[in-house]
Order: structure tokens, then C-alpha cells, then sequence
């Protein structure tokens, strides 16, 4: 029996661990999401790209070297001539049917000058490669924000079902009484069915309660990428009532810190930057172009009387040249290439503008949402107060048949209202408050 005794206490401490490995912080999701959102990671896919691009941008700013050689055979079935003649080492004639002959070329082509395109097409590719670093960052603090928000709303949704179940709790005791009340004829039957209709109301907003958990739970586990079979829970202990009672920063000072710091301004602005570098990349197809080339090569045939090598010593040869290009007319594609780029300037501008306005509105609805719900928590507590002292009385009266189940019903769904204003308002704030300081630079922390 001992050792029977002491299997079951390891099996249920295992069981235990398990179940508290399968509860997550709120730190824990935010990390866990960090590395595996998709999103985030095509993001990054998506920078490792433009690094890529980068460095091709940079490698055109340099000479390109080619090496080329052919190998050829020729038939010719008909001939008759058994004459080889040559020239200087080249054939001229042949009586072989079959001969081969061999090319080959090392060449060199490079851009001096293309009036600076080149390496505005480096500081682009730059631009475009930082553009996309704060794309990814936008991304991860929006996954951060939405991930705090479904968080708090089951901690909301977890204290809201314990109101619940404790009202499931006296509503059933309420049900219990009033049947006795009516077997001893002091209330009637009508009543005793209010009195269970109120429980099955109760017991209906345990069961809602629960559901609103578990869709809110579905919801995160879609933005940290798990899939059904993983048991999920979030961790059970919630702020206390003091949370919602922290200072609040003023919406002004909030703004001034995230213009300078969060990234879907710092990606609109570079993109804004990025366009005036494309308007001068494009003005720039009036000007001409220098190039270099070089190249150097032999050959051999198999049907000249020389050896391969005298051939190629021979037939060496080596070439160079410079190459300017002057464009006079090119049927105004460098017109509307700039006439586009200055419409694209134009629209960054707006879209800069656009973000500028967005942020503004959502910190100060963050702000507006926090100081509301900060003055209504107030107000809640002192009314929880007195609704569960008037329900508490209005129950023992009712349970002395001194009240009537009307009277009860309506004690329960002030107290009720009242529970539910604590608890909005109290998440609300601690919610809001925590998103404040999250755009003025600080670590999500409940």
C-alpha cells in the first residue's frame, strides 16, 4: 500500500508540472510569438532578400569578366581535294572530311561612368533594406499589441466567470430555499419559478463565460501559431486593484516619444527619403554613359599543318575600347520616369502625413479609454460595495420572508451590473495604460 501510495503522489506531481508547463505568462507568449509568427518570419525572409539585392547593387559598381570558348566540327562528304593550303597557320583548304576547330575568349566590360546611377541604385537598395527592417519591427509590435489585448481580456473574462459562479451559487441556494418556503406555504409557485428561471440564468452565464474564455484563447493561440492538439492556458494570477490605479502619462508626452521611435514612422519616412532617391535616379537617364571593354582570345584548327600550340601563339590576339553613349531621344522614357518618381514623392509625403495622423488618434483614444475607465473604477468600487451589502440584506429578508422574489432578482442584477462595471472598467484601465507606455518605448509588462 506504501509503494502503491507513493506511485500515485510521483504520477500526480507529474501531472501537476505538466499542467503548470501548459500555463503561460504574459512574457512567455510575447517570446514565444517573437520567434515563430509567421508573419514576423516572412518579414525577415523578406529583409534577408534585400540584403541580397544590396550586395548584387554593389558588385555592379565593379568590372564584369567573362570567359567563353567553342568547339566546333565540320563534314564535308563531297570533296575531292587532297590539297591542304594554309596561310600564315589558317586554313584555307582541306581534303579531310572531318575537322574541328577550337575558339576561346576571356573578355572584360565595365561602367565608369552612367552618370552616377549605379550608386544611386546602392543608397536605394540601402534604403530599401532598412524600409524593410521597420516593416519587420511594425509587425512584431503589432503582434505584441494584439497578444496583450486577448490576454487581458481572458484574466477579464476568468474573474467575470468567478462573479458568476458565485452568483450560480446563491441563485441555486435562493432556488433551494424557495421550494421549502413553498412546501411551507409562505411563497407561492409563480415565484418559486422565477427563482429557478433566475438560476438557469446564472447557470447560463457560468456556461457564456466559459465559451468567451475559450474563443478568446483560440485567438491567441492563432497569433502564437499553435495548433489544436496543444493544451493552452494562460496564467491564472491577475492584477490586483491597485494595477488600474497607476499613474497614467499624458497623451502629449506619449506621442512626442513614439514619433521618434516607433517603426511605421521610421519606415514611411525612409520610404519617403527612398523616392526623392528615385526621382534622381531617374533625371539622371539624360546623362551619358562611359563603358570599358577589353578581351583577348585564340583558336586552332585541326586541319592546319601547325601544332595547336603554334596556333594559338599565332591566332592570339587582344582587344580594347572605350564606349560613349550620349542619349538624344528616348522617346521620353526618362520624362515619365521622372514625372512618376515626383508623383510617388508626392504620395509618400500623404502617406507619412497619413501614419502621423493614425498614431495620434490611437494614443490619444488609448489615453481617453484609460482616464474614463480610471474614473468609472472608482466610482465602481464604492457601488460594488453597496450593491453586495443591499443584496446580502435583501437575501436574508427573503430567506425570513420579509421580501418578495422580485425585490431579490433586482438586488441580484444591480449587484450583478455592478460587478461587471468593476471589472470592465478595471481592464480597461490596467489595458489601456500598459499600451501607453508600449508606444512610448517600454516593455509590455501587466
Amino acid at each position: 500500500m506504501k509503494k502503491y501510495a507513493a506511485m500515485m503522489l510521483m504520477t500526480l506531481c507529474a501531472w501537476n508540472t505538466a499542467a503548470l508547463a501548459e500555463t503561460w505568462t504574459l512574457r512567455q507568449c510575447l517570446d514565444y510569438a517573437l520567434d515563430n509568427n509567421i508573419t514576423i518570419n516572412k518579414n525577415r525572409i523578406a529583409e534577408n532578400t534585400s540584403e541580397s539585392s544590396l550586395a548584387q547593387y554593389k558588385s555592379q559598381l565593379w568590372p564584369s569578366l567573362n570567359f567563353s570558348t567553342a568547339q566546333n566540327v565540320a563534314y564535308r562528304p563531297l570533296q575531292r581535294d587532297t590539297e591542304i593550303r594554309t596561310v600564315d597557320g589558317q586554313v584555307v583548304g582541306s581534303s579531310n572530311k572531318v575537322t574541328g576547330s577550337s575558339n576561346y575568349n576571356l573578355s572584360m566590360n565595365w561602367t565608369i561612368w552612367d552618370g552616377g546611377v549605379n550608386y544611386k541604385n546602392v543608397k536605394n537598395q540601402k534604403l530599401s533594406t532598412e524600409i524593410a527592417e521597420q516593416t519587420t519591427e511594425t509587425s512584431e509590435k503589432t503582434i505584441q499589441e494584439q497578444i496583450t489585448q486577448f490576454y487581458v481580456q481572458i484574466l477579464f473574462a476568468k474573474e467575470a466567470k468567478k462573479v458568476n459562479e458565485r452568483l450560480a451559487e446563491t441563485a441555486n441556494s435562493q432556488w433551494e430555499r424557495g421550494k421549502e418556503m413553498h412546501e411551507q406555504g409562505q411563497l407561492a409557485r409563480a415565484e418559486v419559478v422565477q427563482l429557478e428561471a433566475q438560476k438557469a440564468a446564472a447557470d447560463y452565464n457560468v456556461v457564456a463565460s466559459e465559451t468567451q474564455i475559450a474563443n478568446y484563447k483560440r485567438q491567441l493561440k492563432r497569433l502564437l501559431q499553435l495548433d489544436l492538439n496543444t493544451e493552452f492556458d494562460v496564467e491564472s494570477e491577475v492584477p490586483d486593484d491597485e494595477a488600474a490605479m497607476m499613474m497614467i502619462p499624458s497623451a502629449q508626452d506619449v506621442y512626442a516619444k513614439a514619433i521618434g521611435t516607433r517603426p511605421e514612422i521610421k519606415g514611411a519616412e525612409l520610404t519617403l527619403e527612398q523616392a526623392h532617391v528615385q526621382y534622381d535616379i531617374a533625371r539622371r537617364g539624360h546623362f551619358p554613359t562611359i563603358s570599358l571593354g577589353a578581351s583577348m582570345g585564340g583558336s586552332h584548327n585541326t586541319a592546319s599543318t601547325q601544332s595547336v600550340g603554334e596556333q594559338l601563339r599565332a591566332n592570339f590576339s587582344m582587344s580594347a575600347g572605350l564606349n560613349i553613349s550620349v542619349p538624344i531621344w528616348d522617346q521620353r522614357r526618362t520624362i515619365t520616369s521622372k514625372e512618376k518618381a515626383r508623383n510617388q514623392i508626392t504620395v509618400a509625403k500623404l502617406d507619412l502625413e497619413d501614419k502621423k495622423k493614425t498614431l495620434s488618434s490611437s494614443i490619444e483614444q488609448f489615453w481617453l479609454n484609460a482616464t474614463s475607465n480610471q474614473k468609472k473604477f472608482v466610482s465602481a468600487q464604492t457601488k460594488v460595495k453597496s450593491q453586495a451589502e443591499s443584496y446580502r440584506l435583501v437575501d436574508e429578508q427573503f430567506r425570513h420572508g420579509l421580501k418578495n422574489v422580485v425585490d431579490v432578482l433586482e438586488a441580484r442584477d444591480n449587484m450583478l451590473s455592478a460587478e461587471r462595471d468593476k471589472l470592465e472598467s478595471k481592464y480597461n484601465t490596467i489595458l489601456n495604460n500598459v499600451l501607453l507606455n508600449f508606444y512610448q518605448g517600454e516593455v509590455i509588462d501587466l
